[in-house]
């Protein structure tokens, strides 16, 4: 008879469909807010109890910015401020270490926010194989996946660029690229052909705030819908003509900053000095047209984008208050003081808990409901400001501080 170590067999396949199973549960995070660009985590399982806290796996140092890093498989992909080089880097998702960087010398950003925020705001995009970077001063580059070679870079309004300076992140969707270029008073909301960098069409109404584009189909059409400096706009994803614009103008102190929710024909938006507003879109004939749901004037969002769950609005106000609203009639459901820094923060809808980070860069889990808020844990994940947002994948937490990438797990 033939003896048979069956015990390490069985142990080796065991584990060998543990790390399979986990690395299918760890979702992908290849854009800003995500894959749907929705805040939205797929897949995540919370602990039964949370612990009472994180475990660092590692910290990489990497440069200066408020980039949220992009998450592809094994690796993860930064955008950063070195010296006078804007860079792009990427880490091992596991151990942190840098397997290749590439790099091209950027100008000096002035002005108000240069001191704080030397670096870039835009979140790398990595689809259809390439990936795409969106400068501080508005340079726009495309890398292939696989080997990191430029592709093609653009810099079309040269010098242009909101008064804080380029903050939308770029899209990719059907072959495009799609970003919105320029400064308030000369700029294009521009779809680029991914692979030639040749312009597709471009809209030129209004010029960019800081509010990122997204994708949507509304009513069997493809459609981008973005806010403008003035505007809230939506146009044909394929020629670039307008569909709808709404008037959108900030006050004094106040910008376009959040990204829009589209829910169906309900596209929600908010800002600053204007609460939060709901429009219902249809289609009669050839032509759109929109009307308003409601307005809640309350606790509004300067620089957080607010995250749709179970038919509730989360947001972080501008006045630090994690907020809750009701999406069908706009009325407030509750409101919590979270000690953070004027609004800037972030929240992410994990399927069972929502996860909050701010500016003071507190970690907060907290129960979906609208009934009232409840904390089921919360960590202090830097020494240093955060201004980017974290990225949840299975039981990690990648966050970049003010000059580096860290990884927490649970």
């Amino acid at each position: 008879m033939v003896k048979t170590n069956r015990k390490p067999i069985s142990t080796a396949v065991c584990l060998f469909l543990l790390i399979c199973v986990s690395s299918a549960a760890a979702q992908d995070w290849p854009q800003w807010l995500g894959p749907n660009r929705d805040c939205k985590v797929a897949g995540f399982k919370a602990p039964q109890a949370w612990p009472e806290a994180l475990t660092q796996k590692w910290k990489t140092p990497v440069g200066q910015g408020c980039s949220s890093p992009a998450l592809v498989g094994d690796k993860l992909y930064v955008f950063s401020r070195v010296g006078d080089t804007e860079v792009l880097q990427c880490l091992n998702a596991d151990t942190g270490t840098s397997v290749w960087q590439e790099k091209y010398e950027v100008p000096a950003i002035s002005g108000p926010d240069a001191r704080q925020f030397s670096g870039p705001r835009s979140s790398p995009a990595v689809a259809q194989g390439k990936i795409v970077t969106f400068g501080v001063t508005g340079i726009l580059s495309c890398y292939g996946q696989a080997d990191h070679k430029l592709l093609w870079r653009k810099d079309e309004f040269a010098g242009k660029w909101p008064r804080f300076h380029t903050s939308a992140s770029p899209l990719i969707a059907d072959g495009m690229c799609v970003a919105y270029v320029g400064g308030p008073d000369d700029g294009a909301l521009v779809a680029y052909d991914l692979v030639s960098g040749d312009r597709k069409w471009a809209w030129k109404k209004d010029g960019p705030a800081y509010g990122s584009p997204l994708i949507s189909t509304i009513d069997g059409v493809k459609t981008i819908v973005t806010l403008t400096n003035k505007k809230v706009v939506a146009v044909n994803a394929t020629n670039g003509s307008l569909m709808w614009e709404v008037a959108y103008e900030a006050p004094r102190r106040a910008y376009n900053a959040a990204t829009p929710i589209v829910n169906g024909q309900t596209l929600i938006y908010a800002g600053m000095g204007r609460g939060t507003s709901a429009i219902k879109f249809s289609k009669e004939g050839n032509k759109f047209k929109t009307e308003a749901l409601w307005t809640n004037p309350d606790n509004a969002v300067q620089y957080n984008s607010p995250v749709l769950k179970n038919g509730h609005i989360f947001s972080l106000s501008s006045n630090n208050n994690l907020v809750c609203i009701n999406a069908q009639d706009g009325k407030t459901a509750w409101t919590n003081p979270t000690g953070g820094e004027r609004g800037y923060g972030s929240i992410v809808d994990a399927g069972p808990v929502l996860i909050a980070l701010n500016a003071k860069s507190i970690l907060t889990v907290f129960e979906p409901s609208a009934k009232a808020y409840k904390e089921l844990a919360s960590y202090t994940v830097s020494e240093s400001p955060i201004h980017a947002f974290p990225v949840v994948s299975g039981n990690r937490f990648f966050v970049k501080d003010a000059d580096s990438v860290i990884l927490w797990t649970f």
